[in-house]
Order: C-alpha cells, then sequence, then structure tokens
C-alpha cells in the first residue's frame, strides 16, 4: 500500500485525507489577515495553512498576460497582479511558520524562486510545487536536494511531462512524492474538473499517493471534493478565505472555513461507512445469522424409516437447526423418529447415512 508521511500523519488509502487550506496571498499583504486565515483552517479541520513564496520580479516577465477569468480578476498583466502581493518577505514567513506550530497546524508554502525554496526548507515538513513548474527542470532538482517529501501538481501536464519530472526529482534524491490531479483553470468549471484523472493517476502510479489540488468554485454540498476522495484523492488542496464574495485574486473559487467543515464531516462519515476492507460477518449481526437465516424444515409430518423428499422439505426461519447448504445431504434420509410439521430438521432427527 502506497502511503507517505506528511508533518505528523502517516497518509495511507485507508486514513482521511490530508486536507490543505490554500491561503496562498489571499491575505493580500496583511500579516494580522494571514493569521487570521491560519486560526480559520486551523478551526475547519485543516491539517496544513498553505501560502506562496515569491517575488513578482523573479516570477514574471512584466510582458506576461493572463490566464485566469478576467472578469472575476480584472488584473490584466501577471507581473501587475503577482506585484501587488508579494510584500511577505522571509520574516513575515518565519513569523507565521511559528505561528502555524502554536496552533499546531502545518505550515507549507509554494516556492517560486530559488531564494524561497532556499529559506523555507527548515520551515516545512514537505515542499509544494506549482503545475507551471514540472517542466523547470533546475528549479526541480535543487527541491529535490532538500531531502524532503514533495508534492507536485500536474496541471496542464502530460503523462511524459509527469514521468519525467518524477525521474529528475528521483535522480536528485528524492524518493517521496505525490502527484497531485489539477486542472489549471482559474476558476475550473465543474465539467471540466475531470475528477477522472484521480482514476487514470492512480492507475499510471500505483505506487503513489495520489491528491487533488482543486480549483472549482466551491459547491453547497462540497461535493467536488468529496467525489475526489472517493476516487482515490489522499491530498486535498483548495483556495482558502474569510469571505468568499471577495472580488479579485483567488477569493473567488475559494472554500471557506464553513466549506471546510462540511468537506471534514464528509470524509468522516464516509470512513464510517467505508470501514473494513476484509469481508467477515460483524459481531453484530449474529442474531441475524441466527434468526433471520433459515434452516430445513419439514412440510407435513413424517414416520421414523421414511425416505425425505424433495417435496417433504420446506427452508424457514431461524437458523437453528439443519442449514438449506446441507440439502442435498438431508434429501434421501430417514428420521429416527416421528416428526411433526414444520418441525426444524437437527441432526440427530436423521439416520446417518443417507439411503439413495
Amino acid at each position: 500500500m502506497a502511503c507517505i508521511t506528511l508533518g505528523e500523519r502517516t497518509i495511507t488509502a485507508a486514513t482521511l485525507p490530508y486536507i490543505i487550506a490554500e491561503i496562498g496571498v489571499n491575505h493580500e499583504g496583511s500579516i494580522e489577515q494571514a493569521k487570521r486565515l491560519i486560526d480559520l483552517a486551523k478551526e475547519g479541520g485543516a491539517d496544513a495553512a498553505k501560502f506562496q513564496s515569491y517575488k513578482a520580479e523573479s516570477l514574471a516577465s512584466r510582458y506576461s498576460p493572463a490566464y485566469w477569468d478576467t472578469t472575476k480578476e480584472p488584473t490584466a498583466s501577471q507581473y501587475e497582479l503577482f506585484k501587488k502581493y508579494d510584500r511577505f518577505s522571509e520574516k513575515e514567513y518565519i513569523a507565521l511558520a511559528e505561528y502555524c506550530r502554536g496552533k499546531a497546524i502545518d505550515f507549507i508554502s509554494t516556492p517560486f524562486d530559488d531564494q524561497s525554496a532556499d529559506f523555507l526548507c527548515p520551515l516545512v515538513p514537505f515542499y509544494k510545487i506549482a503545475s507551471a513548474d514540472i517542466t523547470n527542470i533546475p528549479f526541480l532538482r535543487r527541491i529535490a536536494r532538500k531531502g524532503k517529501p514533495i508534492l507536485l501538481s500536474t496541471g496542464a501536464s502530460t503523462l511524459g511531462e509527469i514521468d519525467m519530472a518524477l525521474e529528475e526529482l528521483r535522480q536528485s534524491g528524492c524518493n517521496e512524492v505525490v502527484l497531485l490531479h489539477c486542472i489549471l483553470n482559474y476558476p475550473t468549471e465543474y465539467d471540466q474538473a475531470n475528477l477522472g484523472m484521480i482514476t487514470g493517476l492512480r492507475r499510471a502510479y500505483p505506487e503513489l499517493i495520489i491528491g487533488y489540488s482543486d480549483h472549482t468554485r466551491p459547491d453547497e454540498a462540497m461535493l467536488v471534493l468529496t467525489t475526489a476522495f472517493l476516487k482515490g484523492a489522499q491530498i486535498i488542496e483548495k483556495h482558502f478565505t474569510y469571505n468568499k464574495t471577495l472580488l479579485g485574486n483567488d477569493h473567488y473559487h475559494a472554500m471557506d472555513v464553513r466549506d471546510l467543515k462540511k468537506f471534514r464531516e464528509n470524509v468522516s462519515f464516509i470512513r464510517r461507512l467505508t470501514g473494513a476492507t476484509y469481508k467477515a460477518p460483524l459481531t453484530e449481526e449474529t442474531p441475524a445469522r441466527r434468526n433471520a437465516r433459515r434452516s430445513i424444515v419439514l412440510s407435513q409430518p413424517v414416520s421414523a424409516g421414511t425416505m425425505l423428499r424433495e417435496d417433504m422439505l420446506t427452508c424457514k426461519r431461524p437458523a437453528c437447526g439443519i442449514s438449506p447448504k446441507h440439502w442435498d445431504d438431508v434429501v434421501g434420509r430417514m428420521p429416527v423418529k416421528n416428526l411433526t410439521e414444520d418441525h426444524i430438521l437437527q441432526w440427530q432427527d436423521l439416520c446417518e447415512e443417507p439411503n439413495k
């Protein structure tokens, strides 16, 4: 069984999912807002609060066009958008990591440049690499050499590109990798979510834990994330906000604390329903096995020494006599004493050998 340890938790196909509340830059440059979001993520039951560490100058050209829904986030330049929210330095991330430790929630931040990857190393239990960097070979190698588990998003990628990234990570020393199904579109429409790709990734990489990084608008019942979990996603990442009605940035496709609690309720209920994988009767089913199953019963009076025919027999509840699974062993035998109609046959009622 594939497994991986993230922070204090070991994740397998039999555990509750590891949930990452992707705060990203929804703190909008405020350290107090960032701490408030950490508090809400903890309240909602997230395992990790995740941020994004970058500087606009090292991430995007000044001429990089938007690739998101500009009716929700009107900024037309990647550089301009990233510049709005790259106010945190190493000092702020250290403070947020310490705050997370005090709240008993894992601190994570996705690095987007070498400097961020380096200063984050002592702060994070594992790295998250964004979909857009799946072909960034030198960056993959640099992070792999840090000796920590890696979550790799696979949005907009081919299986060939995933294979290439995995090979680079492994050759550079990282053998603990999680693949996250992801659609790199903000927001992702429901009919574009393609959660079946989780099944495809599990089939292609059975040795790995598979997760899901979601960009759909949260539905009332949190069915998108719940379905992803049912498909086998054991790590769930979704953008997180304190107010889903806010315009711009990543608020419009983020979950809030109510959504997070609802998802946790869903998966906890599913885990209760799932139970054991080895089929066996439960102790609680003992009364049903005894009283709802059937025994072989006489459908008419039978005298001692009469050979039993099928038309003399029927099957009725309870299962305190000879089971119908022994039907062929009973037909042809003779009772050792006179028996009445509706008598529940016992082995001691019959001669030892059938007279066939």
